[in-house]
């Protein structure tokens, strides 16, 4: 009799543990950013942001489907004048430069997914996000590029990161325009959800 009930018991415990596996998540959702805020370009002329426009995007992201966020930041920040951020990232991507991040990379064993976001300049990501990109254990992961830009959509950022990152999956996602991106947010919500993450 007590051998039956320690069967059932074990059996039921194995069942338990069934159940658990299977809802058990797979991990969490990263959202990596990098954002400028400060004086942007804005309708041909210039704006100063509180916040980037990468920045309110990754935030619309997160509270539509979860996850953590990253805040890329670089040891020396670019100038306050936008002119010549732009002057600074153009001398950068002709140098491949790779600007030193701030913060220690996360824990990637921790995340089943990476959205990596940033701003679009001369047609391609900032090259603190190739650094980034470039350090970053992202093999076996599925990795969704989004971007704000002034009109060169995604750019090449999603090649880019493939070629970076040759194990990970890496996913073309949303581009929208920076000084839409506020009235851009069921577009955004909309393309965070069928993501399916």
């Amino acid at each position: 009799m007590q051998r039956r009930q320690l069967i059932l018991s074990l059996s039921s415990l194995a069942a338990i543990s069934a159940v658990k596996a299977k809802e058990a998540p797979k991990g969490k959702i990263l959202i990596v950013y990098y954002s400028r805020k400060g004086e942007n370009w804005w309708d041909g002329t210039t704006r100063v942001l509180q916040t980037g426009n990468t920045a309110r995007m990754a935030r619309v992201i997160q509270r539509t489907i979860g996850g953590d966020l990253y805040e890329i930041e670089t040891v020396k920040p670019y100038p306050a004048d936008y002119r010549e951020t732009t002057k600074v990232a153009r001398d950068e991507l002709a140098k491949e430069a790779r600007p030193a991040i701030k913060k220690p990379l996360p824990d990637f064993s921790a995340y089943r997914a990476v959205l990596i976001g940033h701003p679009i300049w001369w047609g391609k990501m900032p090259r603190a996000v190739m650094n980034f990109i470039e350090q970053a254990d992202l093999a076996g992961k599925k990795v969704v590029m989004f971007a704000t830009h002034g009109g060169s959509g995604l750019g090449t950022s999603a090649e880019d990161c493939a070629r970076a990152q040759p194990r990970a999956s890496v996913t073309a996602g949303l581009a929208v325009r920076g000084t839409a991106v506020d009235r851009s947010t069921d577009e955004i919500v909309r393309w965070a959800r069928s993501l399916r993450l």
